[in-house]
């Protein structure tokens, strides 16, 4: 199975509605020496930003950052060696070939991290989600209580023709949300993707500093990451339109610029502001470099292998044996049990094995159940 990087995909939404994917089987092998043809790769087409981990362990198998990425995930089995592999003198036509070895089955568990180059940062109802529907074509939902943005918007600011950049703002942001207050680590998260942020404060709530406000959000960035509290920022004191006190508004800007920000005001509702706002924030852009991966897996893990330590024979109960491990568990799934002559084959590797004796030291007996993996067999002398 191989997961492709895909620029035009936003979501996760479409691998809802369908869980199991299941891979082409290989054909059959023909006269002539003649091997059959390789099943077709299965490709799965997953958004930009997307970590794929392994569900049982948690391993990181791959951290899709690049549109194109194409990386295999989990390998096809070898075919099965055909009935000539098996010829010998005293076996000169042999009637029994070898299966297939299945495919690796995994878990995954996607986690899909936005890719965008602006955030949008600050404390819930400033104005984030209006400033992302006044600057993009994105509609987020905008009421004017807390939290109403339960996932983060995207959208594509267009500054000029050829010149446009994404941007997402990044809700549920409160004080403690490095320790996962407010959802904060469900988009904290999302912050890591960003090359800059726009941080909005409001400037016009009578009961609010905004100056605190604007260090609870710089304190929480550096919290749940040292580097993101160096991440380049615009201020914009929003909410313009509304008329604040003049003097709290000049005296959050002597504090911002003295700080090294670059201050906007703005009116998300009106457009005051904006145009400056995007204008600085695309050349901003133009001027950083683009962020390194911080996880990538390139490796893939090939189909099952078992170790090659000599198997277990266990009695399970009376009449019921267990043998594991080793690489017993592959040779009897390509076995052909349908065939008198590969069980017959299979015999004679179980001897060779030492599995055949351990087990008459256990005390098997003809009839005796034995089980290997998902198979079971009738222990026969």
């Amino acid at each position: 199975m191989i997961v492709t990087a895909d620029g035009h995909l936003r979501t996760l939404i479409d691998l809802a509605h369908r869980r199991h994917y299941p891979a082409e089987n290989g054909g059959h092998g023909g006269g002539n020496l003649r091997h059959g043809k390789n099943g077709a790769d299965l490709e799965i087409a997953l958004p930009v930003g997307t970590i794929v981990r392994n569900a049982e362990t948690g391993e990181v198998l791959v951290d899709l950052v690049r549109a194109g990425q194409r990386v295999v995930v989990a390998r096809g089995g070898r075919g099965g060696r055909g009935n000539a592999h098996f010829a010998s003198p005293t076996r000169r036509t042999p009637r029994f070939a070898e299966k297939g070895e299945p495919g690796l089955a995994l878990r995954l568990f996607l986690e899909l991290k936005l890719l965008a180059d602006v955030g949008v940062i600050g404390l819930p109802n400033v104005g984030k989600s209006s400033l992302i529907a006044r600057v993009s074509a994105a509609r987020p939902k905008i009421a004017d209580y807390p939290f109403t943005t339960l996932v983060p918007n995207l959208g594509v600011v267009r500054v000029e023709e050829g010149n446009s950049f994404v941007i997402a703002d990044m809700p549920g942001l409160v004080e403690g949300a490095h320790l996962g207050a407010g959802r904060g680590h469900d988009f904290l998260r999302h912050v890591e993707r960003t090359r800059t942020l726009i941080h909005v404060v409001d400037v016009t709530a009578p009961e609010r500093d905004p100056i605190h406000d604007f260090q609870v959000i710089n304190q929480e960035l550096a919290l749940y990451d040292a580097e993101l509290a160096t991440r380049p920022q615009l201020v914009a004191l929003n909410k313009i339109d509304l008329l604040p006190d003049p003097a709290k508004v000049a005296e959050v800007e002597s504090f911002l610029t003295s700080g090294g920000f670059r201050v906007f005001r703005i009116s998300a509702l009106t457009g005051e502001g904006l145009r400056q706002l995007t204008g600085a924030a695309s050349s901003m852009l133009g001027e950083l470099p683009a962020l390194e991966p911080t996880e990538t897996a390139e490796a893939a893990p090939a189909a099952p292998r078992q170790d090659r330590k000599r198997p277990r024979v266990q009695a399970v109960e009376p009449g019921l044996f267990e043998v594991s491990g080793g690489d017993i568990e592959r040779v009897v799934i390509m076995t052909d049990l349908d065939n008198e002559d590969a069980v017959r084959y299979l015999h004679r590797r179980l001897e060779q094995m030492g599995v055949i004796r351990r087990l008459r030291e256990l005390g098997a007996k003809d009839g005796d159940t034995v089980r290997i993996g998902e198979v079971q067999l009738n222990f026969v002398e």
